[in-house]
């Protein structure tokens, strides 16, 4: 008698722990399904391919091991990025569609003070460039949309002997205005440092 008990228990157990672990094997992982994912994926395959054929290079290895790693984080769930602001002026940064919003771009832009960083968890995606901006000694000869993986700190600064705009990462896409779901307006800086920064954290913005 005492075995049957102990048999039932087990099979009840059994039975408990199915029923908790089926939703996690029902549904794949998520972020397999990203353009994003599947983008980083497809480059880091590549990268492999050519070491494999050309060899190991440091150039090339460093490209392999900084992908390895935004995939890594990825898949670990992180599913927003940090933008900050050292430029000494008002930037414009692209991030969620609030609640309210009646634009059809997945990205909307929003105004950060210098010296702030977007909250945790607030998803900042990429960098608003005016037409005029100076990068890296390059004009910026219309409006582009600096575009980053989720999971990235994106860190603006001005370079303070040539004055240009210095970022830390390199963007996943640049986008001029008519690419994607981005909207790419025509603002110049000026308007931009008039702007009062968004209070981002009051944003309510869509799942």
């Amino acid at each position: 008698m005492k075995t049957l008990f102990k048999l039932a228990i087990v099979i009840l157990m059994f039975l408990v722990n199915l029923a908790i672990a089926q939703p996690s094997l029902a549904d794949p992982p998520k972020v397999t399904k990203n353009p994003e994912y599947i983008e980083l994926t497809q480059s880091l395959n590549r990268l492999l391919g050519q070491k494999e054929a050309q060899g190991r290079s440091p150039e090339l290895q460093q490209k392999i091991d900084e992908l390895q790693i935004q995939k890594a984080v990825m898949e670990s769930g992180i599913t927003w990025g940090q933008c900050r602001n050292e430029t000494g002026k008002t930037i414009a940064v692209y991030g969620p569609s609030g609640e309210k919003s009646k634009s059809a771009s997945d990205s909307e832009l929003y105004f950060l003070a210098s010296g702030e960083s977007t909250p945790e968890g607030w998803d900042c995606n990429g960098l608003y460039l005016p037409r005029g901006i100076q990068i890296a000694g390059v004009d910026v000869t219309q409006p582009l949309a600096y575009k980053v993986l989720n999971g990235t700190q994106l860190v603006a600064k001005t370079n303070p002997d040539t004055g240009e705009l210095s970022l830390n990462v390199p963007p996943t896409q640049v986008l001029k205005a008519g690419d994607g779901n981005w909207a790419v307006p025509n603002l110049s800086q000026a308007f931009i440092e008039s702007r009062i920064p968004s209070d981002l954290a009051a944003i309510e913005v869509d799942d």
